[in-house]
């Protein structure tokens, strides 16, 4: 259902030339995203695919849109070239995922690389009972710690973004006031 949903917001994402339009499109098809994500066990992706994707990337480009306009004009040429690249970008991916074992096979690599140990060395070692927090909090930290400060950056972006588009509001005509 999430994928048939994804799929149809992707094709409205092409067809939509009401570039707000496309901007809450995008923010859906960020949330669906997630969804799928927690749907496959993957609430750490989950909740980063929801606050940047959803959140963060959508106020920024509504900000871009306050700056630019609501409506897309029509291109004075015909988009092949981009349509070649996309297709053979596409090929090259597909052909990328051949040689991948298949999806949730349980002799495939990623379950015996690490996961073994942490099921059953990771309260020994850390401490902690719950293996998904110990790996996010002490395997993974840095990983984490990095992921945190990138949505923190993008907070920061956000905000000073906001900061600069009200105080030019608040001016009357642009001008400076007196310092």
């Amino acid at each position: 259902m999430l994928l048939t949903l994804l799929a149809a917001t992707g094709l409205g994402l092409l067809r939509i030339r009401n570039l707000f339009a496309v901007v809450m499109l995008a923010g859906v098809y960020s949330l669906l995203s997630a969804g799928l994500f927690t749907v496959m066990d993957a609430v750490d992706v989950a909740f980063t695919e929801a606050a940047v994707g959803a959140g963060i990337s959508t106020v920024l480009f509504l900000g871009a849109l306050a700056l630019c306009g609501h409506h897309e004009s029509r291109p004075g040429h015909t988009p092949l070239l981009p349509l070649f690249v996309v297709c053979l970008t596409g090929i090259a991916l597909v052909y990328g995922t051949m040689d991948m074992p298949p999806f949730g096979g349980a002799d495939n690599p990623v379950h015996h690389h690490v996961a073994d140990h942490y099921l059953e060395e990771s309260y020994h070692e850390i401490g902690i009972p719950n293996v998904v927090t110990s790996v996010l909090a002490s395997y993974r930290g840095y990983d984490t710690m990095g992921e945190t400060t990138v949505v923190f950056a993008a907070a920061v972006g956000v905000m000073i973004l906001l900061i600069g588009a009200r105080t030019r509001r608040e001016r009357p005509g642009g001008e400076e006031g007196d310092g």
